[in-house]
């Protein structure tokens, strides 16, 4: 009874472990965006944000690529300082937030890339269209204790994608088709009291 009892008891203290080198982070709105870029009939770049952005990383600073990034963004909250713009962005001309309320990434493979560096490969959803992309990422950064007794980190992402494979395809030819997109986060970790 005892040796087939302890089989189990390495399993389930050997999951024990391995939950408990994952720490959960939350990404905290006010200190992260998702911001981006387009090109303008050709001449210019337009900037943009979005500035309702959050989500939970489960990381294991042992073992990166145990680690699992979900990010939501609500697409309504694109700001890019023009109010008419943005009321185009939002409309079925290219986002059309009323039928798509949200853009989401899920990772599904993060890998060391270097020295303060990963490589988070995941799935991007557009205005309903899930496409993979993979993201370069500067961090995370040492946590820090802030002054509330939480633990903090930061990253920033980059990547490219082209906006009509996702079927955002309003203006072509005015509006360009590849957009650079930024996304810098804060997470934190509650201590537990």
């Amino acid at each position: 009874m005892i040796r087939r009892a302890l089989p189990a008891l390495a399993i389930a203290l050997f999951l024990a472990l391995t939950a408990a080198a994952q720490e959960t982070w939350q990404l905290d709105p006010p200190h992260s965006s998702a911001q981006f870029s387009v090109r303008h009939l050709s001449v210019s770049t337009v900037r943009g944000a979005f500035t309702k952005v959050s989500g939970t990383v489960l990381y294991d600073p042992a073992t990166v690529a145990k680690t699992s990034i979900q990010v939501t963004i609500d697409a309504s909250s694109v700001d890019t300082r023009v109010d008419m713009r943005d009321n185009d962005l939002r409309s079925p001309n290219y986002l059309d937030v009323k039928k798509y309320p949200t853009i989401t990434f899920q990772s599904k493979r993060v890998e060391a890339a270097g020295a303060g560096k990963l490589k988070v490969t995941g799935d991007l959803t557009i205005h309903g269209v899930t496409k993979e992309v993979t993201l370069d990422v500067d961090g995370p950064s040492a946590p820090i204790k802030d002054p509330w007794g939480n633990q903090r980190m930061g990253a920033s992402a980059t990547t490219k994608i082209n906006r009509m494979d996702y079927g955002v395809a309003g203006a072509p030819g005015l509006v360009g088709d590849d957009i650079s997109i930024t996304l810098d986060i804060e997470m934190t970790k509650q201590v537990p009291k």
